[in-house]
């Protein structure tokens, strides 16, 4: 198969569809990989190592998706992308459709296949692929939300660990899935108090021993939130409904019971954000301010740490790739758990949960398959 990496053209966004290590693999196993030159700088890859690897170079995005049997990317593609996507590719990356109509209506008039890494499943119910990038996007929220509390940048100026004899930053996670965890451990061996809102009891249960009891768990509900944003120097959003548009849990009128200068971490944006005030910002403009309180809503803060992020996704999505490259879409008939992550295929949404989120009509993607 043809395999094309386009250089992501999303602001701020370095991450690469395909490391040299990856692209390697995906050679040896007789398949055409191009790279669009330049697409690992960002990353720490040179165009030399990708020519190593056996890559082809190629002088512009345009070549690269006119190639391609399938295109690998990290972020979802954008407008000027998405129109050179055809009927019969392959699109593999992370969509985050729900909250996203214009791009959702973009790959349905493409025609193309679109597999999104964040709805691919695995055996034990879990999102292998969304799971690296919510690892490294929990640790960034807890950096992300010290720098925030200090004065310069607009906080309340608050040292995030605390000196002896004053208290440190208390940090409220919303959710306790791997984003949740993340942050309430980065939190945690930082200095902060920690306190974690969850549903799942086995999940409490597992917080409370890894972290030795020393983060605080406690069964999330309407008063729970509210008692603890009263409470809180920081908040951090880790809700996700695989697919679906995140759920509003911090509403406008809440953040009036908050302390002026908190700051509010909404690592959920890419799928629509769990606060009722969040919209999306970039690295270059992270931060904005509604009712007294600093809202911090970078939509892909991975991106901030390019190398390790990109090394980590190959590791999860190298695998599923390859399938898909040398099975073409029969690999989602041989996978199921792969086939989770089919979005869009020949212009119909074969999601539930995003076509629910869009008021969309939702196919049975086996009904919608390509013959032959």
């Amino acid at each position: 198969m043809r395999v094309g990496v386009p250089k992501e053209i999303k602001t701020n966004e370095h991450r690469v569809g395909l490391t040299p290590t990856a692209v390697r693999e995906y050679v040896a196993h007789g398949h055409q990989v191009t790279v669009e030159a330049g697409a690992g700088l960002g990353a720490g890859f040179t165009d030399e190592a990708y020519v190593k690897a056996g890559a082809r170079l190629s002088p512009d995005a345009a070549t690269v998706f006119a190639g391609a049997d399938m295109i690998v990317k990290v972020k979802e593609p954008q407008p000027t992308e998405w129109v050179r996507l055809r009927e019969g590719q392959i699109l593999f990356t992370y969509l985050h459709l729900a909250p996203d109509p214009e791009q959702t209506k973009g790959l349905m008039a493409s025609g193309c296949a679109a597999v999104a890494y964040e709805t691919v499943t695995d055996a034990r119910g879990g999102l292998p692929l969304l799971a690296p990038m919510s690892e490294v996007a929990g640790r960034i929220a807890v950096f992300s939300a010290a720098e925030t509390l200090l004065k310069h940048n607009g906080g309340m100026g608050l040292l995030f660990c605390g000196v002896p004899g004053v208290a440190p930053a208390r940090v409220l996670v919303l959710g306790g899935g791997v984003v949740g965890m993340n942050s309430a451990r980065m939190a945690m061996g930082l200095g902060a108090e920690v306190v974690v809102l969850e549903r799942s009891i086995p999940r409490m249960r597992e917080i409370d021993e890894l972290t030795g009891g020393r983060v605080i768990t406690r069964y999330s509900s309407i008063g729970a939130i509210e008692e603890e944003l009263l409470k809180a120097d920081v908040v951090i959003g880790a809700v996700l409904v695989p697919g679906a548009e995140a759920p509003k849990l911090i509403k406008r009128e809440h953040l009036k019971q908050m302390k002026p200068g908190s700051v509010l971490v909404d690592v959920a944006i890419d799928q629509g954000g769990c606060f009722e005030t969040s919209h999306a910002t970039t690295h270059e403009d992270p931060t904005y301010v509604v009712d007294g309180v600093v809202h911090y809503c970078v939509a892909n803060m991975p991106g901030a740490a390019p190398r390790t992020s990109s090394e980590a996704l190959n590791n999860a999505t190298l695998p599923f790739g390859l399938a898909l490259a040398d099975h073409g879409l029969n690999a989602l008939k041989r996978d199921p758990h792969l086939a989770r992550g089919l979005n869009v295929l020949k212009g119909q949404i074969t999601y539930p949960a995003v076509a629910q989120a869009l008021g969309l009509d939702w196919s049975d993607p086996f009904g919608v398959w390509p013959h032959g």
